[in-house]
């Protein structure tokens, strides 16, 4: 294993020769802590799945291997490997040597307020936000509306992730007029510097009272044979973490989320793909630069890994009177970013068969639960003649096909 001088190019994809060869993702670049984290975010949100890893750093400079496969071209369509990688080289620290701190939370990105009236019609919000994807922008809250009259009113807060703050006019009118071709013929769509009335990123300190606090229980599902397991035996300088769990979708990111979350840097790591669906974890772990030594942070950490790793998001339909709500909750990281792609999942999950649900209104809102940052989605669902949302069995399926696409 060498380390490239400086100045050469920090990401190289080689792709697999056949559907079902991995491509294999190279990033070596000067270390941060978190660096693992942002890039696993960056490959879940182009929808694809780490089959094997391999990282380590010295704590200046780190070399990371991931092979990965496309987890479904149906869903999120054939994978920009060019953009993939423009992501991921931006994603590296810029400074040679230089140890990064994690992004302070108060750093939040300029924001705009983007305004889309069109005709209403089923899967209205997930064409938006493919397209929105696609152009690099990153969405933070929505609120969805229809009137009457079959017309809907989109008002998403954004910024951009693309490198091009602010967005300048030209950029935003190229937004603007990608938004109405892909919407069509008497769409209008308006993009403007968001104002205070947004709300900005803050979380609200308390719930609304629709939303009810069990959807955040934390029970732990029974999905993982083996807790994750600490020892300081194995090095004699770092933890070592050994996790055995089902694979799923975002598995990776959720696991290196955890450890950003929670200030510690990993020195080395590698995961595996085993037999029958499991995927095997081993990672050597600093924490203000030493082992973990105190039992009661091992149990905390431990806890916290199973935790988030069974079961990262919440999922549940209520009844609102005579209305059909679905609730969607999604941690949100240390620095302030959401889950990836959240939004683009239910409504996906909504638009698949045998569903084919419209959406009446749509909110995103970020909120404090027991300490926790949260973002609660919530869709108020329309009936379907052919479709009794009241139907406990229906309201069961419709949970776990969100599931089924959020995790895989």
């Amino acid at each position: 294993m060498t380390m490239k001088d400086y100045g050469e190019e920090f990401v190289s994809v080689r792709r697999g020769k056949g559907a079902s060869e991995p491509s294999e993702i190279t990033v070596n670049c000067p270390d941060k802590i978190g660096l693992g984290c942002d890039l696993a975010r960056i490959v879940l949100e182009f929808g694809l799945t780490v089959v094997r890893g391999d990282l380590s750093t010295d704590g200046r400079w780190c070399f990371v291997v991931l092979w990965v496969l496309p987890r479904s071209t149906s869903l999120y369509g054939e994978v920009n490997w060019k953009l993939l990688k423009e992501r991921l080289a931006a994603a590296c620290p810029s400074h040679y040597g230089v140890l990064l701190p994690p992004e302070p939370v108060s750093d939040e990105p300029l924001l705009f307020l983007l305004q889309v009236s069109a005709v209403d019609r089923t899967g209205l919000l997930n064409l938006v936000t493919l397209k929105l994807w696609e152009l690099e922008l990153t969405i933070h809250k929505v609120k969805v509306s229809t009137s009457p009259e079959g017309k809907a009113v989109n008002l998403f807060l954004i910024s951009d992730k693309s490198g091009r703050q602010p967005l300048d006019k030209e950029r935003r009118e190229f937004i603007c007029e990608k938004v109405k071709i892909s919407l069509g013929g008497g769409t209008l769509v308006q993009l403007m510097l968001a104002g205070p009335e947004c709300g900005g990123l803050d979380c609200a300190p308390y719930l609304p009272a629709s939303v009810s606090e069990d959807l955040f229980d934390e029970g732990f599902p029974k999905m993982t044979p083996k807790l994750p397991e600490l020892d300081n035996d194995v090095s004699p300088v770092h933890t070592s973490i050994h996790i055995e769990c089902p694979d799923r979708k975002g598995l990776f990111y959720d696991c290196m989320r955890t450890l950003k979350d929670n200030d510690i840097q990993v020195a080395f790591g590698r995961i595996s793909t085993l037999e029958k669906g499991s995927s095997d974890i081993n990672l050597f772990i600093l924490k203000d630069g030493k082992k973990i030594e105190e039992p009661f942070k091992q149990d905390a950490l431990r806890e916290t890994l199973l935790r988030e790793l069974t079961n990262p998001l919440r999922v549940a339909v209520v009844t609102r009177g005579p209305d059909t709500e679905l609730l969607v909750a999604a941690p949100i990281e240390a620095c302030g970013r959401g889950r990836p792609r959240v939004l683009f999942d239910v409504t996906h999950a909504l638009l698949d068969k045998p569903f084919g649900i419209c959406i009446f209104k749509a909110d995103i809102g970020r909120h404090v639960v027991e300490k926790r940052a949260w973002e609660v989605y919530r869709f108020l669902l329309i009936e379907k003649p052919d479709l009794d949302l009241s139907d406990p069995k229906i309201r069961k399926d419709i949970t776990e096909k969100v599931k089924k696409i959020l995790l895989g």
